[in-house]
């Protein structure tokens, strides 16, 4: 226990170094996810069947295939044709991943608001967009919130494996240290001490948001 003590001390710095690109992966993938995700949304509910076909083809691949995999060929994919940096190639193929679940997220939804209200707001003399923009997806977003919220989660978890391309976040971290001292359990508890902190300060942050919109919708 004093051994284990002494090597969360004496790595303090550097894994905290390490949870703060940990945490610009997290946020950055999840912007960038939340777009492509409600891009994604609206072609699978598009009226036009191709909109529809790309969606279904990107989500069912996504979904269908490994997360480490797609980091690997995303990454080596993309630096063969663009000059892009370990850290936005990781965050790159995050997005993409997270998109995929974020789009079905948000497709159900904008399918669970009654169509009355579309029908309502068009009535008004709204266009569909309009109507989409000021009526639907308010409501949409508020009952999304929760599980988005697991997505958010999961996308901090799944950050870890952009380590197997040289990011240096929190697993990378506990694989270098691991690798140096030979006390592999050792440092990678540490490092998921340090996934479970990241964590639960993000639930209690989304708790706080649900009970504010629901204070919010009375």
């Amino acid at each position: 226990m004093n051994q284990f003590l002494e090597s969360l001390i004496g790595t303090f710095f550097g894994f905290l170094k390490a949870t703060g690109v940990t945490l610009e992966i997290t946020i950055a993938s999840l912007v960038l996810a939340l777009f492509i995700g409600l891009v994604f949304a609206f072609m699978k509910l598009s009226d036009k069947r191709w909109l529809r076909w790309v969606a279904n083809a990107y989500i069912g691949l996504i979904r269908g295939t490994p997360l480490i995999v797609q980091i690997m060929w995303l990454y080596f994919g993309i630096t063969h044709l663009i000059v892009l940096s370990k850290f936005w190639a990781g965050v790159l193929a995050l997005a993409i991943h997270s998109g995929a679940y974020i789009a079905e997220i948000f497709r159900g939804a904008i399918q669970s608001i009654d169509k009355g209200q579309m029908e309502a707001a068009r009535s008004l003399g709204m266009s569909r967009g309009l109507a989409m923009r000021i009526v639907v997806l308010p409501q949409a977003f508020k009952r999304a919130v929760p599980p988005l919220g697991n997505q958010f989660i999961i996308g901090l978890k799944d950050s870890s494996l952009v380590a197997f391309i040289g990011v240096a976040e929190l697993f990378s971290v506990s694989m270098s240290e691991a690798a140096a001292t030979f006390r592999q359990l050792e440092f990678y508890s540490i490092a998921g001490l340090y996934y479970l902190v990241l964590i639960l300060v993000f639930s209690l942050l989304l708790s706080r948001l649900e009970k504010r919109l629901d204070q919010g919708g009375r």
